[in-house]
Order: C-alpha cells, then structure tokens, then sequence
C-alpha cells in the first residue's frame, strides 16, 4: 500500500459514522445571505444587535491603543477639532472631498490647514496631523479601511503625518471581514487601492520592545459619528 492509499484510507475510516450535510461553519466557509445594518433604524434608534457590534467595533480599536469618540452628526467639526488641539497639532491637511464645514472650524480654530493638491511627499513630513473620512469599520478586528475616494484623499495623506483623525460613521461598521469585502468589492470598472489601518502604527525589534510611528501615525483618532 502506498503513502497516499494510506492516507486515504485512515480517513474513510475515520468519516463512516459521519452522515448528513455539514453544519453552516463546520468543514465549509459560509456567508451570511444578507448583512444587518448598523446605524439608526427607521424608528431613529440603534438596535441591539448593532448598537452590539458598534461597542465591539470601540472596544477592539482601543485595544489597539487608538482612542474612539463618539459625536453627533452636527457636533462633527466641533469634535475633530478638539481631538486635534489634544494630539497638539497646530497644522493638518485635509482631502478634498471632506465637508468645507470641516476645514472653516478648524481655521476658525487657528490650525494651519494645507489642501491635499498641493501637498508633496515632502511637505506632508512637516505637517502634524491629517484628518479623513473612511470607507468601512470592522467590529471584529478594529480595522478601519480606507478605499481613497475624494473624503480619504491619496494613501500618503494617511501614512505620513504622525496624527490622524478618521472620521466613522456608524452604518459604515460592519460585523466582520467578509461583510466588510463585500461593501468594498468594487465595480470592474472602478477598482480602487485599499488601506487597511488597525491602530497607530506599530512595531516590535529583536527584544519584543514596542516601537510606534515607524510605519505610519503614531497617533489614530477615531470619531465614530453616531446619528
């Protein structure tokens, strides 16, 4: 008997008492055939279950040492300067798609605003903080993910100021990585770069010491705009 016909064997034998189909998540991938929404339901509440995967979406980006806030549609610009004041950055570029309300509180607010067109590589390096929308957040991972549209401006914008605010919606946050690939999977004729960002950026030498910012921001902000 050969290696192979062994093998073979010893799972026949190993299988005779199984019988039926397989369980949904057992020997096979499943999907979910359809997703529940997160975000306010048409009574103008969260339900339990995604107010459940909007608190593990908090709870699992903090263990990431990112820090998460919570706000109001309207209170958005008011808190993203607040949270850029804390990170003590006094200049920031912005995409150019985000909200025009965005960019006038944080000029109101004295901080130096650059326009993402004329931002070189080299002039990022000298800005302290960047703040973005996002495409999708996932509850399982703390993942946000950025598919750079106008709100999340080009991949660098995000990479190497040492601050970022990232601006999250709640019905943007998803269960797990396979909802959140079915949101971002795109159009044949419109398939775009995707960043994937799970806290401040982070790193570990020979001794296991961690070290933050080497690869991107040291700081993440995250707003999770609730309403």
């Amino acid at each position: 008997m050969s290696a192979r016909e062994e093998i073979l064997g010893r799972l026949r034998g190993a299988l005779t008492d199984v019988t039926g189909e397989p369980q949904p998540g057992i020997g096979h991938a499943t999907m979910p055939a359809s997703e529940p929404a997160v975000g306010v339901g048409a009574g103008g509440e969260v339900g339990a279950a995604e107010a459940a995967v909007l608190e593990r979406f908090i709870e699992v980006v903090e263990d990431y040492r990112a820090t998460v806030v919570t706000a109001a549609s309207e209170q958005v610009a008011q808190t993203v300067v607040e949270q850029l004041r804390e990170a003590q950055c006094t200049s920031v570029v912005l995409p150019a798609g985000l909200d025009p309300a965005w960019q006038e509180a944080m000029r109101a607010a004295g901080l130096e605003v650059h326009a993402e067109d004329q931002a070189t590589t080299s002039s990022l390096d000298a800005v302290d903080g960047v703040v973005t929308a996002a495409a999708v957040g996932v509850a399982e991972t703390g993942t946000i993910v950025l598919d750079h549209r106008a709100d999340q401006g080009r991949r660098e914008l995000s990479l190497v100021p040492d601050v970022h605010v990232c601006v999250v919606r709640a019905d943007q946050v998803v269960s797990g990585v396979p909802q959140a690939v079915a949101r971002l999977r795109p159009d044949p004729q419109d398939a775009r770069p995707l960043t994937w960002i799970s806290g401040p950026s982070a790193t570990s030498d020979i001794e296991l010491e961690r070290v933050e910012g080497v690869h991107g921001p040291r700081t993440l902000v995250v707003v999770l705009v609730r309403d």
